[in-house]
């Protein structure tokens, strides 16, 4: 970890943007990619080299937002036919196509504002939001306020990290520490049990 965090150092800081922002808006394409861990580790960074925390968090933000809004887009013109003709008629039956476009018609707003919340979730809500139709604005909108909300967090929760590195690691020696301390003691009882018991 740490030889990553030196390569990213040494890098230009406009490399470092294109690298977060592109690890952020590939959440959206590829789901199991966590755009968290690129957001935390921008603010990490601006800790303790040349970027900016209002740059991180730009570069990350409008990345993950514009990919979002994409997937959106994708939803709306391809997933029709690909959940009634293509190998998405397996995934979800009519009857279910119906009943998801009834939940976005109720709550598609409010639904797509809470789940960008969710890692996994937020990836997968814009595709079915435009599947089922809701209009761009009613899908931009809340992707874009949740997302700052969320990022700005993240970004701040890096910097503080980048901050307290050596109290971070301190702590964490203690943790590990203590965890070697109950492990030794959990291996001892196993063994005088398994003693006890031949």
């Amino acid at each position: 970890m740490e030889r990553l965090l030196e390569s990213l150092l040494a890098l230009p800081a406009p490399l470092t943007y294109v690298f977060l922002a592109v690890g952020a808006a590939l959440e959206n394409v590829v789901p199991p990619v966590p755009a968290d861990t690129f957001v935390l580790l921008g603010g990490f960074l601006s800790s303790a080299g040349d970027l900016n925390p209002w740059g991180v968090f730009l570069a990350t933000w409008s990345a993950n937002v514009a990919s979002a809004l994409a997937m959106y887009r994708v939803g709306v013109t391809h997933g029709t036919v690909f959940f009634q003709y293509g190998y998405g008629r397996h995934l979800l039956h009519p009857a279910q196509m119906d009943r998801m476009a009834r939940f976005y018609a109720r709550w598609g707003t409010a639904a797509i504002l809470v789940t960008r919340f969710f890692p996994g979730l937020r990836s997968v809500v814009p595709v079915f939001a435009g599947v089922s139709r809701q209009r761009f604005w009613s899908v931009a909108w809340p992707v874009g306020v949740a997302s700052a909300v969320w990022y700005g967090g993240l970004v701040q929760l890096g910097v503080k990290a980048g901050e307290n590195l050596d109290l971070i690691r301190s702590t964490l020696d203690r943790i590990n520490l203590g965890l070697l301390a109950v492990a030794l003691v959990v291996a001892a009882g196993v063994a005088v049990w398994w003693r006890k018991t031949r």
